[in-house]
């Protein structure tokens, strides 16, 4: 019997961990799980919903970290997930993703030594001012077994000099849950509730710190948004810290003030599946963040991304992603090409097929 603890901390790292608890529920046999939260993102709205969205069981343990600065909230999971550890003598403790949580608790599982996999390894962007990049690099050096989506992911950890036998290609489990879940997100009503139709909108996320904490740069960003607005309503599902800023900055008049879609239009934070079930819908997708890439790539909506890098170079190369950077005349050229409809199809790239998840637990299982 494998003992096992699967660890999530965000929002992100949830939809990567419901479908490996799935699978492993499938080895009862083989596989003992326990589920540990340790409270990274602790907002109602954009954490405890993810729960009963995904049918992801509550979890066994909750470390409640909360916020603080990195290292504050770094050294926090160590402290709380090592009790943990030490109560529950796992024998192999499984991370997602990259945020503090990953790497908090892959140093603290190593040094303990308990074996460690990795899911969502080898991903680089060559930023180190990303947090996530640092927290990137130090778990896939500590873990035993590497879990990767694709390609340059596994050409990343070669060439880093991890060996071959610890690197798995399994697909992207992202997309397992995505799909999953896309039938039952595309019958929730909400576009007709607000008066959208499908393809005439287009939807917003924003909250790095590189395009909200300057006001120049953000107000570029909402420049360009604004006139991009003018065509199309722009649904913005309005990040807490992102909110927090644009008040701060005295950038309100930026946004629509009616309560139907127009304009750059501000929302709360959605739930999965009613954000799924937007960017199903429409005609263009507007982020800095690094999953709405992959998921913009399987629903084959078009993405544009306002940062200088990407770790997930595959959307790229699928052809359904582009770098814009923060510049508002870049955003705008690459939105009205989309918008006249100037751009090839993409495609999905190999092992995105619902299954990374059942290959992720096959090779576990034979642990035990």
């Amino acid at each position: 019997m494998l003992k096992v603890i699967n660890v999530v901390g965000a929002r992100p790292n949830f939809m990567k961990m419901a479908p490996i608890i799935e699978a492993m529920n499938r080895y009862p046999a083989r596989i003992q799980h326990r589920l540990v939260h340790t409270g990274q993102h602790y907002d109602e709205r954009m954490s405890k919903s993810f729960f009963s969205d995904l049918g992801m069981p509550k979890p066994d343990i909750d470390l409640e970290v909360g916020s603080g600065s990195h290292a504050e909230q770094t050294a926090r999971i160590m402290v709380e997930f090592e009790k943990v550890c030490l109560r529950e003598a796992p024998d192999l403790v499984v991370v997602v993703g990259d945020v503090n949580s990953t790497m908090a608790c892959a140093i603290t599982a190593k040094k303990l030594g308990i074996k460690v996999a990795h899911v969502e390894a080898g991903l680089r962007s060559r930023d180190m001012s990303m947090p996530e990049e640092i927290n990137r690099l130090c778990t896939d050096v500590l873990c035993d077994y590497l879990f990767t989506t694709d390609h340059f992911a596994d050409e990343n950890l070669l060439a880093e000099g991890v060996p071959p036998e610890r690197i798995f290609f399994v697909g992207n489990v992202m997309i397992d849950t995505l799909l999953k879940h896309r039938e039952l997100a595309r019958g929730l009503g909400l576009i007709e509730r607000w008066g959208l139709k499908p393809r005439g909108f287009a939807t917003l996320t924003l909250h790095r710190p590189s395009n909200v904490d300057d006001p120049d740069t953000l107000r570029g960003i909402l420049e360009a948004l604004r006139t991009i607005g003018e065509e199309i309503p722009i649904v913005f599902p309005t990040h807490p810290r992102t909110k927090k800023m644009i008040a701060q900055f005295g950038f309100g008049d930026y946004f629509s003030s009616t309560r139907q879609p127009r304009g750059l239009w501000m929302t709360d934070p959605l739930g999965y599946l009613e954000f799924l079930h937007l960017n199903m819908h429409a005609i263009l997708l507007i982020t800095d963040s690094g999953g709405l890439q992959e998921e913009a790539t399987v629903l084959g909506v078009p993405c544009l991304t306002l940062r200088h890098n990407t770790e997930r170079p595959i959307t790229c190369e699928m052809g359904t992603n582009v770098i814009v950077g923060n510049s508002g005349d870049n955003i705008l050229n690459h939105a009205f090409k989309v918008l006249k409809g100037d751009v090839p199809p993409g495609k999905v790239p190999e092992k995105w097929d619902g299954r990374a998840a059942e290959r992720i637990v096959k090779v576990l299982s034979r642990l035990a």
